[in-house]
């Protein structure tokens, strides 16, 4: 449960926050801090009602409405650990009917800790989780407490898709037969959808979209409806990929960076049978959170994708063809930059694990 000092704070932060400007390339907008006072905030998800979502790695899911957060009840549990925790939140598309959010988390199994994805009904006044429903979970688990990747995206066509680290553990990226360093497909009960691309493929988990991924800690759809992710390389070798259905993204057999010792990684940057990245950086910038821009509010930016940074405190915007970063968006406020989402109305909101806060992002009033 969280601590009801660590209420009454962030209840007064984010009542008493002040707009602040954040200068970019086509002006400078507002920047109010809807939330503080975070312990380790990781993802963020915005309600029908403007109400929202927040988790916090070591376990706890706040809702906040009109300036006060609650901490939820029916959370499962979590083994926070390392990177692991309760990581991602997402509201389902027909959240006003159904009342459905999905979380990912590092689940505690034998031998350790996987990634597993929950969906649940959240009550009416924002305090309880009912009907949890684990929907899946990678095996093996490991002890180490790095790599779970994760985050989860409702497709258009209501099917989900979810990032997994390789759990530390590079060459079970390669290995089809778990869903360790992957992307993976499924419906909103678990099921496996009857289109995805290893369907009836000796020793292939079916839930595999696409493989040969480190930790993938981004992902959104554009205005296509494609897959974009962001993941973690080594030193070196982060990279920003366009997802494509049975794909191999390399890993780690093919990378731009080199391991921490400073020793080449597998076979070089290319080889047949294995995607490029749209766009890779090297030094790491350690990219987290990913959003591609559709809205109103910035048209300028339609199109483009933002990805925080957590070693350079910054959100890059990406754009072109080449992909290439056109802009650091910086500040204060865009310390460790976690995750960063779109909100109904087009303002960007993002949240900054170094301040401990959720910001949004707005043309000044």
């Amino acid at each position: 449960m969280l601590r009801a000092a660590a209420i009454l704070f962030f209840t007064f932060c984010t009542q008493g926050a002040l707009a602040q400007a954040l200068s970019t390339s086509v002006g400078n907008f507002e920047l109010i801090e809807m939330a503080g006072g975070l312990d380790t905030p990781w993802a963020v998800g915005i309600l029908p009602d403007d109400s929202f979502l927040v988790t916090e790695r070591d376990g706890n899911l706040l809702y906040v409405k009109d300036g006060e957060a609650k901490a939820i009840s029916g959370v499962p549990k979590v083994a926070a650990s390392g990177q692991g925790g309760l990581l991602d939140v997402t509201v389902s598309r027909d959240f006003n009917q159904s009342r459905e959010v999905f979380l990912t988390f590092s689940k505690p199994q034998k031998g350790g800790a996987g990634t597993a994805v929950a969906v649940a009904r959240l009550s009416k006044n924002g305090t309880r989780l009912t009907n949890l429903r684990v929907i899946f979970e990678a095996y093996p688990g490991g002890s180490g407490g790095r790599h779970f990747g994760s985050r989860v995206v409702e497709a258009n066509d209501g099917t989900l898709f979810v990032t997994i680290g390789d759990r530390g553990d590079a060459p079970q990226a390669q290995d089809r037969s778990n869903a360790l360093g992957s992307v993976i497909r499924i419906n909103r009960d678990g099921s496996v959808p009857s289109d995805n691309p290893f369907i009836g493929q000796a020793d292939i988990r079916p839930e595999i979209w696409t493989y040969g991924h480190r930790n993938p800690q981004g992902a959104d759809l554009d205005a296509r409806g494609r897959l974009w992710v962001s993941e973690h390389g080594a030193r070196g070798g982060d990279e920003v990929n366009l997802v494509k259905p049975g794909a191999n993204y390399g890993w780690p057999v093919i990378s731009y960076g080199t391991h921490y010792s400073g020793e080449k990684i597998g076979e070089g940057t290319s080889k047949p049978g294995m995607e490029q990245p749209r766009l890779y950086w090297d030094p790491s910038i350690a990219p987290s959170g990913l959003m591609v821009y559709s809205g109103d509010m910035f048209p300028e930016w339609r199109g483009d994708i933002f990805v925080g940074s957590l070693k350079f405190d910054y959100i890059a915007r990406l754009s072109g063809d080449p992909l290439r970063e056109v802009e650091q968006i910086k500040g204060p406020e865009t310390e460790r930059v976690r995750d960063i989402v779109q909100a109904p109305d087009g303002a960007i909101w993002f949240i900054s694990v170094g301040q401990g806060a959720v910001y949004r992002m707005s043309v000044k009033q």
